[in-house]
């Protein structure tokens, strides 16, 4: 299946976009610290997926790119945590991000035990 069909990729793209945007009004000193890690960990997501699945090479292949997303996506975490610990975040939207990327998890651990 192309990478772009499977809803995983959409909802971790449409949030990198989301994380993207606040991560644009970090303060000044935050623009290439805490701010640029976000954002990569962040596109690190959808891109794994989209390499991993254009891959396709053999099935450790594609599990190799889906566990990296996975990581990705744990990361993307802990930098929301230190955002909203530093105030570059409210609370109320870490708590909109934290559920989007629990359930990116969830989903790419179903994708990943399809390659099992």
């Amino acid at each position: 299946m192309p990478y772009h069909r499977l809803e995983v990729y959409q909802k971790a793209y449409q949030s990198a976009l989301e994380v993207h945007r606040i991560s644009l009004k970090f303060p000044d000193v935050e623009r290439y610290e805490l701010a640029s890690q976000l954002r990569r960990a962040t596109k690190s997501i959808a891109a794994n997926i989209a390499e991993g699945m254009g891959k396709q090479s053999s099935k450790a292949d594609v599990k190799r790119y889906l566990y990296m997303a996975l990581g990705s996506c744990d990361e993307t975490r802990v930098w929301l945590e230190f955002a909203r610990d530093l105030g570059y975040i409210t609370a109320d939207e870490h708590q909109r991000f934290e559920p989007m990327y629990q359930e990116i998890g969830r989903m790419l651990r179903g994708v990943i035990k399809r390659y099992e």
